[in-house]
């Protein structure tokens, strides 16, 4: 078999046999068969995508799902996309029945750099390509990466808290960091942002440096009871970096036992719904909206090309910190969205204003300008 590409005798026998890939445990799948002939299926192979949970954040499922769907659907090729609902174990054995079942090219969100980088040696043993999605295994070696500029994320979170310090007027502010997932390079990219803003304003002493924690796996639960720990420990917290939306409610949850929300700023990222309605409610100050529809399409155009044998461009790189090679890259640039350009996210669709505007919110949004 030709590196990158069925053979016709090999698709042409998986199209008979109507193989599809079966669930890992715990994951969701959807597989789809192209409604082309099967001479024009034949000539690509299949594609195989495997998703990291459903609970660090709803953007995997609600989001990224639908977009690669929506690509591949357009394309008219095969593909299989499954979720290893944070589990290291199914994501091995999807990746291994994605292979066998004829997957010709893997795009993975990888649960850490060690597992990913397993699962992408064995791949590439097998004559497949993969496509690092959204976050960079770290020595792994994948063919292409696409995600955000993940720094730039960072910055703006970093540049939202103080922005929102400044109009709260805060004095010599302890700020508290809730960052994300030790495991995930994403998480070490977006502190190397806020920090680059933070950092030094710490050492100017305009602000104090207050607790900090990683949240492991990028649990909401373990952040609540995290950021409870580090308000108890410092009860003068005046503002909260939090790495994502799910960990921002987190603290925002505890804030609102303690009679704090609103009055302490919380920073967030993925522009979820929960993180816009904390925005429209004032107990959020920002979010980082990351155009998930760009970032698939990016990916699904990369993965499609190499189904069909071909060498894609990418329009930049990234240097992998352990490897020290450059990554072939697409990245999409984020925004920062504050209660002024909430708006912003609806009318481009990423999330609708039925979704948004319930109950109580449909007057905040009103207010908001959102149609």
């Amino acid at each position: 078999m030709r590196k990158g590409i069925l053979s016709l005798t090999a698709a042409a026998a998986a199209l008979a046999l109507g193989l599809t890939a079966c669930g890992g445990d715990g994951g969701q799948t959807s597989t789809s068969t192209t409604s082309e002939s099967a001479t024009a299926a034949a000539k690509a192979g299949k594609i195989g995508v495997i998703l990291p949970d459903s609970k660090s954040s709803a953007r995997w499922e609600t989001a990224d799902r639908k977009y690669l769907e929506e690509a591949f659907k357009a394309a008219g090729v095969e593909y299989d996309i499954q979720n290893a609902q944070n589990d290291k174990t199914a994501f091995q054995t999807i990746a291994d029945q994605m292979i066998t079942n004829g997957a010709t090219v893997l795009m993975i969100v990888n649960l850490d750099s060690g597992s990913g980088k397993a699962v992408i040696e064995k791949a590439k043993s097998q004559g497949v390509a993969v496509i690092d999605y959204d976050r960079l295994t770290l020595g792994g070696g994948a063919a292409y990466y696409v995600s955000f500029d993940n720094t730039k994320v960072g910055t703006l979170q970093g540049e939202g808290l103080s922005k929102c310090l400044t109009d709260k007027k805060a004095d010599k502010p302890i700020v508290a960091y809730l960052n994300g997932s030790p495991t995930d390079n994403n998480a070490t990219l977006f502190k190397q942002g806020y920090d680059g803003v933070l950092k030094p304003k710490f050492d100017s002493g305009d602000y104090v440096k207050g607790p900090e924690e990683s949240v492991p796996e990028w649990d909401n639960t373990k952040a609540g009871t995290l950021f409870e720990q580090m308000l108890t420990e410092q009860p003068k917290i005046a503002g909260v970096l939090a790495a994502n939306d799910g960990l921002g409610n987190a603290a925002i949850t505890i804030l609102k036992k303690n009679g704090l929300n609103g009055k302490v700023p919380v920073t967030g990222q993925d522009a979820t719904v929960q993180g816009l309605q904390n925005i429209l409610a004032g107990d959020q100050c920002m979010t980082v909206y990351k155009a998930v529809k760009k970032e698939a399409d990016a990916g699904a155009k990369l993965a499609v090309a190499l189904a069909k044998g071909e060498k894609p461009t990418a329009s930049s790189s990234v240097k992998d910190p352990e490897s020290g090679q450059d990554v072939p890259a697409e990245l999409m640039e984020p925004q920062a969205i504050y209660l002024d350009n909430v708006k912003d996210v609806v009318a481009d669709g990423y999330v609708t204003k039925e979704e948004l505007c319930t109950g109580d919110f449909a007057a905040k949004c009103t207010e908001a300008g959102i149609q």
